[in-house]
């Protein structure tokens, strides 16, 4: 274990190092950090966060609200996810969340392509502007971090992206009270480091580009389009 832990230190790069730590920090030795990276999972905030800016957006009306954020969870949630899964099945990456920095380029992608799907049919589609709002700055940070990982080689943190993004749209949407869901974005962050996934620079990282490009970029486009 000496010998290995040697030439981690002085034989491979922060990426190596990192690896290193998952493998030491195992998620099966933290059941609470586990736990809470799968029940509050990028997955999850994003198959419920189009459902809220649905709701005022629509004015409150159940149908509109199920119509448009249902159609967002499948082109942002449900189909990503069936080929981050389905990847992770074939070996082609580690993990239905791609544990490995280098083979993010192609979920990255399908994404990417699957979220710019669903915008174009908000946009035929004629819905609210709020909606149309909230995915293309959905869809302009998946490219920023996609540029971040693939172009500077670094692994910065969907979990924390997704959860405090997820916090800054619920706050333009809502207002200053949905920053009560904060806590659970930090909760979200906290689990990746705790299982070694990330490092604390990577899920601040996360934090701090979601809510400075992805917040501000929705109320920007959201005013925009008013």
């Amino acid at each position: 274990m000496a010998t290995y832990e040697l030439q981690v230190t002085f034989g491979v790069s922060g990426e190596g190092r990192t690896r290193m730590a998952a493998t030491k920090e195992a998620p099966g030795n933290r059941p609470a950090a586990r736990l809470v990276s799968n029940v509050l999972g990028p997955e999850v905030w994003v198959a419920l966060l189009p459902l809220a800016v649905a709701w005022e957006a629509t004015g409150q009306r159940i149908g509109p609200t199920l119509g448009w954020g249902l159609w967002i969870v499948l082109f942002a949630v449900a189909v990503p996810m069936l080929v981050m899964v389905q990847g992770a099945r074939q070996g082609q990456w580690r993990g239905r969340y791609v544990d490995n920095r280098e083979g993010r380029l192609v979920p990255y992608l399908a994404c990417i392509l699957s979220v710019f799907l669903g915008l174009v049919g908000l946009w035929v589609g004629d819905a609210p502007s709020d909606l149309v709002a909230f995915v293309v700055a959905m869809l302009l940070s998946l490219v920023l971090f996609l540029y971040i990982t693939v172009a500077w080689r670094w692994k910065i943190s969907l979990h924390a992206a997704v959860a405090t993004g997820a916090s800054a749209a619920l706050v333009v949407a809502y207002g200053p009270w949905a920053l009560a869901v904060a806590p659970l974005a930090a909760c979200a962050a906290w689990s990746r480091v705790a299982l070694g996934k990330h490092t604390v620079g990577q899920v601040l990282a996360g934090a701090v580009v979601s809510v400075v490009f992805g917040g501000c970029l929705f109320w920007a486009v959201q005013a925009w389009l008013a």
